[in-house]
């Protein structure tokens, strides 16, 4: 149980360096290839070629790869959301209850004196 807590904390972190390890990979791979003249690229539009090349081969890779480190970023994410929500609920009912309090006591004051 506990490693299921451990890797669902670390989620957002494990999606994002295994995201930029894929474009990495793909940079890699294309300048490599351009490097070998396999890509033919001339000059820093060259080089901006290949970035780009590596982003959208990465893009599709990283979608069909990291389905499941998505789902489980996801789940993260909404967690942490209702856990602010509630918390945010709890805040505003705790503060209603303290002004309707103070309401209570200002009529009950107020009251004899009518």
């Amino acid at each position: 149980m506990s490693s299921n807590v451990s890797s669902k904390s670390h989620a957002t972190l494990r999606y994002t360096s295994l995201r930029a390890s894929i474009f990495l990979g793909c940079l890699l791979l294309a300048l490599l290839l351009g490097h070998f003249g396999i890509i033919p690229v001339a000059g820093s539009s060259g080089a901006v070629f290949l970035f780009l090349l590596a982003a959208l081969v990465s893009a599709p890779l990283s979608y069909v790869l990291l389905s499941k480190q998505r789902d489980e970023m996801s789940a993260q994410i909404a967690e942490r959301v209702t856990g602010m929500r509630s918390r945010t609920a709890e805040r505003i009912a705790a503060q209603n209850a303290e002004e309707d309090a103070a309401d209570d006591v200002a009529r009950s004051v107020a009251a004899p004196q009518s």
